[in-house]
């Protein structure tokens, strides 16, 4: 089984104004709602794509219920830790002649109670299986969480792939656990080193930074530059992204982590990294195309683009 971890998801509400102003009446052209949060839209994706997967983490209060209940509207498996403080947060994305503003929420108080319950739910994870965890970890929490649970899995004697998506410097101390695949951009990699990040050339060199301390696999998305990928054996893959306008990149990057998964699963023993980081790029590609997040059918059209 896939699982998915989210530990401050959302509903976001997308809106496009056009010519916005401050401190007056503005009007929407177009709104959407969306089950938000990082783990949660690679769920989406997973079930777009043919794989089931289970969605963790915390809901709290009456946006908590409606947000679980629109997952499972749209047929999606969740496992969520209903948190007794606050509420679920409602993230404002609003995209006004090209540029995208976001407004998130707080989020719930998560108590050691609560935590307690969570870990309760991550010892049924197996040998087999996959925990996927991304986004930002509540300030409610410990910054050493997603370390935190790949030692608790790792002295269960439980060797389940881990892939973590993360920006949090903390993350790094989790790559001794050798996680299958650590995905950030390239904003966010040159954050954890202290550079700046504009050429392909410069994101594999110091995506291999990463894979010298511990991760298998290593994909760099460089939005319209396209995606670098260290693979396990050390070879660098580079792909240039399609041409396209760009409607909503909001889950771009969970879509690409949702395509690496389902290719590296359907590669079986003979994996072709170079057509897994393809599909990677279009799977993110054919997300920032659109209003909503990726299936198969749009990314294989914008595959026949690339």
């Amino acid at each position: 089984m896939i699982y998915t971890l989210t530990l401050n998801p959302a509903i976001d509400y997308v809106v496009g104004v056009d010519d916005f102003k401050e401190g007056q009446l503005n009007k929407t052209n177009r709104e959407n709602i969306y089950a938000g949060g990082k783990g949660i839209n690679v769920s989406t994706v997973l079930k777009n794509l043919g794989l089931e997967s289970v969605a963790l983490g915390f809901v709290a209060g009456k946006t908590g219920e409606m947000l679980t209940a629109m997952l499972r509207e749209d047929g999606l498996k969740t496992d969520f830790v209903n948190a007794t403080s606050g509420m679920t947060r409602i993230n404002v994305k609003l995209s006004n002649t090209g540029k995208e503003t976001e407004i998130n929420g707080m989020g719930p108080v998560i108590t050691n109670e609560d935590i307690d319950r969570l870990y309760e739910q991550l010892s049924a994870i197996t040998d087999d299986d996959i925990l996927i965890m991304s986004g930002s970890i509540p300030a409610s929490m410990s910054r050493s969480t997603y370390t935190d649970i790949c030692s608790f899995l790792r002295k269960r004697n439980c060797s389940a792939e881990i892939i973590i998506d993360s920006s949090s410097k903390e993350m790094l101390d989790a790559l001794k656990y050798n996680p299958l695949l650590i995905k950030p951009n390239h904003h966010e990699l040159g954050n954890l080193f202290g550079v700046e990040i504009t050429t392909p050339k410069q994101a594999a060199e110091y995506g291999n930074k990463l894979k010298e301390m511990g991760a298998k696999n290593v994909l760099v998305s460089m939005g319209a530059k396209g995606a670098v990928l260290i693979d396990e054996k050390g070879d660098i893959h580079e792909v240039t992204a399609p041409k396209g306008q760009v409607i909503n990149s909001v889950g771009a990057g969970d879509a690409t982590v949702s395509a690496f998964v389902s290719k590296y699963l359907q590669a079986g023993q003979n994996k072709d990294y170079d057509t897994i980081v393809r599909y990677c790029v279009a799977a993110g590609s054919a997300t920032a195309f659109s209003e909503g997040l990726a299936d198969n059918m749009l990314i294989e059209e914008v595959l026949k683009s690339m």
